[in-house]
């Protein structure tokens, strides 16, 4: 894999990224220095991490991952220094008073002490990307649809956000900032106040993208297009639905997070329309001679519009699938079937 550059800035990365949120609920410490270790061995030279991480969300979890993450660098010589490591600072709370209490928004001091916490978490001292993990005002995200003006509430604003990053990027603790679970109004702002008041601006949006969720095509694909951001793609298996593992069971009856985890099922992940669809797709990856992971990642590894696919793995073996993934090419037939799903069902997991 050759490396791509993020953005406008310095940063080169590998295609593939390697996505931490399971370790420290699903996987354990020690599985996940050996996953690490493997995913470095085998070339991925990118890492992304949250304060907030494991996932599901929990007060007694909280941070586990980037510290995981830190323990791996201090025994590992070098490792840090040929990584690009990125993390992020939670947005308003969402349920979990642990981070920054409820009424958190976002201001430019929380991100300052957020920042301060990951650097000592992960044992480093400069975070390659720092992003915001979801936005700080009231917009629809994570399965919601329509925007609702009255859900409005006092926030930080772009500006002081973004002035946040720019102490960050000064004092030599950040190199490039980035963006998560946006919308073109978001990102587009975002990049005209940073140029309006010589801020940093953002160089990636990591958004969820996969077969059963494209809405990043609805307007987010050409803002990002024409503004020179590059789109991170999240949960390109779906959560493992595109994985072909529920197909029989249903979402129970499997080591999954789906099946682990009630939180999960409820969320946009779980909806049955999501699992119909995705049974659809894997249906036609085996028709065409594939894997259902196979062809899911494909269909991310060699879209124009992904800059980096973000994988999440439990174990070294579904590591090795992943990467053992790139390479597979999708015919103009089969881009065309799947096409064809979309027009039908379109985006079942938004």
């Amino acid at each position: 894999m050759k490396t791509i550059p993020l953005g406008a800035s310095a940063l080169h990365v590998t295609p593939i990224c390697l996505g931490t949120m399971t370790f420290g609920e699903q996987v354990n410490e020690a599985v996940a220095h050996q996953i690490l270790d493997r995913s470095l061995e085998r070339g991925v030279n990118f890492l992304d991490t949250a304060e907030m991480y494991s996932v599901p969300a929990r007060a007694e979890t909280c941070g586990s991952t980037e510290t995981i993450l830190g323990n791996w660098f201090a025994k590992t010589p070098g490792a840090r220094q040929k990584l690009v490591l990125a993390t992020k600072v939670a947005g308003p709370s969402r349920g979990m008073p642990w981070i920054r209490g409820e009424q958190s928004g976002v201001s430019k001091a929380e991100i300052i002490q957020a920042c301060e916490n990951s650097l000592r978490r992960l044992q480093t001292d400069v975070i390659d990307l720092y992003q915001i993990h979801w936005p700080a005002r009231n917009m629809p995200a994570f399965g919601a649809l329509a925007f609702d003006p009255s859900k409005d509430k006092a926030c930080a604003s772009i500006h002081e956000q973004l002035d946040a990053m720019g102490e960050l990027v000064k004092a030599g603790k950040v190199r490039a900032i980035g963006l998560s679970n946006e919308s073109p109004y978001g990102v587009h702002e975002f990049v005209r106040v940073a140029e309006q008041h010589g801020l940093p601006r953002v160089d990636t949006v990591q958004n969820p993208y996969c077969l059963i969720n494209r809405s990043y095509e609805n307007g987010l694909d050409e803002t990002c297009h024409r503004l020179g951001v590059g789109l991170l793609a999240y949960s390109p298996l779906g959560f493992g639905l595109l994985s072909g593992k529920y197909d029989s069971t249903g979402l129970v009856g499997d080591a999954g997070r789906m099946s682990l985890f009630e939180s999960m099922r409820k969320q946009r992940w779980g909806r049955p329309e999501s699992l119909a669809t995705a049974k659809r797709y894997n249906a036609l990856a085996r028709e065409h001679g594939m894997s259902p992971t196979q062809m899911a990642l494909a269909f991310c590894y060699t879209n124009w519009r992904v800059a980096s696919t973000i994988i999440g793995v439990t174990s070294v073996a579904q590591l090795d699938e992943c990467l053992d993934a790139w390479g597979t090419s999708l015919s103009p037939e089969l881009l065309g079937a799947i096409d064809k799903i979309r027009w039908e069902v379109r985006d079942p997991a938004q």
